[in-house]
Formats: C-alpha cells, structure tokens, sequence
C-alpha cells in the first residue's frame, strides 16, 4: 500500500500538532484567570488515575498527550485526502473532539470531562489546522 503522505512529513506534523495544540486551552486559563496547568494535570490522570502530584501527573502527560496524538495522526494518515488537507484535517479533528470530550472522557477519564468544553475543543481544532498545514505546506513545497 503507498503512503498518502511521506513518513517525514507525517512525524514533522505530528511533532507540530502535539507540541502547539494545547495553545488555545491555555491562553484562554490564562486570560480568565483559570489554572493554566489544569488540562495538563488531567491528561496526566488518564494513565495515573490516582496521582495528586504536579511532577508525576506532568511526567505521565508527557506519555499520554503525544501517544494519544500520535494515534490520530495514524488514523488521519491514512484516512486524509491529499487534497484541502488542512481544511479535513480540521473537520476531522473537530469530529474527534465530539467522541473525545463527550463520549470517551465521560466514560473513561472523568478529570478530562471535567474540563471545560469549549477551550478543549478549540485545542482539538487546534490541533487539526497544525497537523493538516503542516502536511499542505510540506506537500505545497515539493510540488
């Protein structure tokens, strides 16, 4: 089977898209005031359910967040068009959001639902356009 996309560029924007994703959730704590460190204390509950200290649900975030985008960006991988990929990756990643933030979190990982939606999501859509332009421009510069 070829690939849609050169292996290259797919890790490159994974590395994007996992790296300034967490952008919008984290401007919008910091603008209101909310614990900016909130989202990232949750993604470390998914693998350590139970850990209540800063550096260890840190280190365990550091574990989930790129596995869990490394997972989307295999499926994306292969299910993205070559073409307006930006603007698929995107519906794509707010597709994802929906069965992230309202289906699996309220089912398996109650300190994600428990986060407010709306800058979760933009996180995800966040992550869509990165991973998505960064393939368009990488594929835009070969030709």
């Amino acid at each position: 089977m070829k690939l849609r996309f050169a292996p290259r560029d797919l890790l490159v924007a994974w590395l994007v898209a996992t790296v300034f994703s967490g952008v919008p959730s984290t401007a919008v704590a910091l603008l209101t005031g909310a614990d900016p460190l909130e989202a990232t204390r949750a993604a470390g509950r998914m693998l350590l359910p139970h850990a209540t200290g800063t550096p260890m649900l840190f280190a365990a975030a550091a574990i989930v967040h790129p596995a869990v985008s490394l997972f989307w960006t295999g499926v994306f991988a292969r299910f993205l068009p070559r073409r307006h990929v930006a603007l698929w990756a995107t519906l794509g990643a707010a597709a994802v959001a929906l069965l992230d933030l309202r289906v699996i979190a309220p089912l398996l990982f109650p300190s994600v639902a428990a986060l407010a939606f709306w800058p979760q999501f933009a996180d995800h859509l966040a992550w869509g356009v990165l991973l998505g332009g960064t393939l368009q421009a990488r594929m835009g510069r070969r030709g």
